[in-house]
C-alpha cells in the first residue's frame, strides 16, 4: 500500500470511524503530510523501517518552522502520528512496521506555572465595574479559576448550558469528552451580574459587545457583539496580571494549572482532580503533585532545621 493511500484512509478514518475533533485530524494531517514529504507519497508502507523512522526524527531535529528549530515535544507529536498511523495499518493486516518500535523522543519535564492566593486576589482587584466589559472580564476571570476550564471551553459555552442555580454545566472538552464543571458562588454571581447586563439574544456566555463608544453601557449586544476568541481571552489575562504588577507570564492556562493546584493543595484527591480537569490519563494530572505535595513539606518542616 502506497504511503499517500495509507495516510489518506487513516485521516478518514480519524473524522469518520474514530469521530475525533477536527483539530486533531488537523493536527495529525500536519504531522503526517510532512512524513509523506520525506519518505515520498508512492513509496510503500511495508518498506519503511526503524531506520527510515529514526532518519525522519534526526530530519526534524533540524527542521526550522517559522525561523524556529522544532521542539522536542513538537518532534514526539510527529512520532506519535506515525504510530497511530501504523497502528491503524496493522489492524487492516497491512504489512508495516510495528507501530511500537516507533519511539517517542522524550521531552523535558513541564514546569507548572500557578498563581498564588496573594496573586490571585490581585489579579481579579485588578478588574474595575465600571462597564459592560469589566463585568464580563471579572466573570472571565473567576470562572477560569473555579472551574479549570481549557480557554477554547470557556469561549464556546452558551447561555442555556450554564445553570446559576445549581452552579454547574456539562462541557465537551478535548477527545470530545464530556464533564461536569462546577462553579463557585463567586463565579456563579459574577456570571450572573454580567449576563443580566446584556440586552442581546445571542447565545454565547462571553461577547466582544462591539467597538468602544463614550457611553459603552449602552453596547450590550448588536449587529457588532460576537462570541469572544480564545485570542481576546488570553490578551485581557495578560493584561490585568501586568495591572496586578505580577512577574510571571499568566495566560488563561495559568488559571487552569492554578485550579489545579489549589484543589490539591487543600487535599483533593488525584482522580477526582483529574475528572474535573478533564484529563483522559492521570499521568498528565501528576504533574501538579509536586508542586502541592504537603506531606513532603511537612517532612521537610520537621527535618531541615
Amino acid at each position: 500500500m502506497k504511503l499517500s493511500a495509507a495516510i489518506t484512509d487513516f485521516l478518514t478514518a480519524v473524522k469518520i470511524e474514530k469521530n475525533q475533533s477536527p483539530k486533531t485530524a488537523q493536527n495529525y494531517a500536519h504531522y503526517l503530510r510532512r512524513a509523506e514529504n520525506f519518505f515520498g507519497g508512492k513509496k510503500n508502507v511495508g518498506e519503511i523501517n526503524f531506520r527510515d523512522i529514526q532518519n525522519f526524527l534526526l530530519l526534524l531535529a533540524d527542521f526550522e518552522s517559522r525561523g524556529k528549530i522544532l521542539s522536542v515535544k513538537t518532534r514526539g507529536y510527529h512520532a506519535i502520528a506515525l504510530r497511530a498511523l501504523f497502528k491503524f495499518l496493522a489492524k487492516r493486516d497491512v504489512d508495516c512496521l510495528a507501530a511500537e518500535k516507533i519511539e517517542v523522543p522524550k521531552s523535558e519535564k513541564r514546569v507548572v506555572e500557578f498563581l498564588t492566593p496573594e496573586e490571585l486576589k490581585r489579579l481579579f482587584a485588578a478588574v474595575g465595574g465600571k462597564n459592560i466589559r469589566d463585568f464580563r472580564n471579572a466573570a472571565i476571570l473567576e470562572t477560569l479559576y473555579s472551574t479549570g476550564l481549557r480557554v477554547s471551553e470557556l469561549t464556546n459555552l452558551n447561555r442555556n448550558q450554564v445553570d446559576l442555580k445549581r452552579r454547574e454545566f456539562a462541557v465537551t472538552g478535548k477527545g470530545r469528552k464530556t464533564r461536569i464543571v462546577f462553579l463557585t458562588n463567586e463565579a456563579a454571581e459574577k456570571i450572573g451580574k454580567y449576563l443580566n447586563r446584556r440586552t442581546d439574544n445571542l447565545s454565547a456566555v462571553f461577547l466582544s459587545h462591539g467597538p468602544r463608544s463614550k457611553n459603552e453601557d449602552e453596547i450590550v449586544g448588536g449587529k457588532n457583539a460576537k462570541r469572544l476568541t480564545p485570542w481576546s481571552v488570553a490578551n485581557l489575562v495578560r493584561k490585568y496580571a501586568l495591572a496586578a504588577g505580577i512577574v510571571k507570564k499568566v495566560t488563561p492556562h495559568t488559571l487552569r494549572h492554578s485550579f489545579a493546584t489549589t484543589l490539591l493543595g487543600n487535599g483533593a484527591d488525584l482522580r477526582s482532580v483529574q475528572e474535573m480537569l478533564g484529563h483522559a490519563s492521570i499521568t498528565t494530572t501528576q504533574i501538579y503533585t509536586h508542586v502541592t505535595n504537603k506531606r513532603l513539606r511537612e517532612i521537610h518542616e520537621k527535618f531541615h532545621r
